[in-house]
C-alpha cells in the first residue's frame, strides 16, 4: 500500500519483518520459556504462544513483578526475537502491560475478551 493508505497494523499476527513461523504453522523454533522486554524493561517469559493465523499470541508470566499475575499479548506487538539470548522484544511499556486486561484462559479464544485486549493494544502508540 501506499503512504497514504498505510497497511493497517494487524495485532494477532506476527510482523513479517521477523521471519518467524511457530511450530503451530511448521516452523521449527518455539519461544515458550524465552524472557519478554518490554520498551523499559523485562516484564516476564512467555508461558504459552501460538501461531494461529489472525489470531497469534503470546501468554507471558510476569512472576512478582505483578504478583503472579499473566498477561496475553497479541503477536502484533512482538518486535524482534533474540534467539541467542532467548528473549522477545515488545513494543510496549512495562505499565501499558501491567494496565492491560488481565488473561483469563478460559475466555482467550472468546471474540469479546479477545475484542478487548486487541483494542487495548491497538489505542497504545507503538514505539
Amino acid at each position: 500500500m501506499t503512504a497514504m493508505n498505510p497497511i493497517p497494523w494487524d495485532p494477532w499476527s506476527y510482523s513479517a519483518d521477523l521471519d518467524y513461523k511457530t511450530t503451530d504453522e511448521g516452523g521449527d523454533r518455539s519461544i515458550v520459556g524465552f524472557h519478554v522486554e518490554a520498551v523499559d524493561g523485562g516484564i516476564g517469559k512467555i508461558d504459552e504462544a501460538t501461531g494461529a493465523v489472525g489470531s497469534s499470541y503470546i501468554v507471558v508470566d510476569t512472576g512478582p513483578w505483578i504478583f503472579g499475575s499473566k498477561r496475553m499479548l497479541p503477536a502484533g506487538v512482538v518486535n524482534n526475537i533474540d534467539w541467542t539470548e532467548e528473549k522477545v522484544f515488545v513494543n510496549r511499556s512495562k505499565a501499558e502491560i501491567k494496565d492491560a486486561p488481565e488473561y483469563d484462559p478460559d475466555l482467550r479464544d472468546e471474540t469479546l475478551y479477545r475484542d478487548q485486549v486487541g483494542t487495548y493494544y491497538a489505542d497504545r502508540e507503538r514505539r
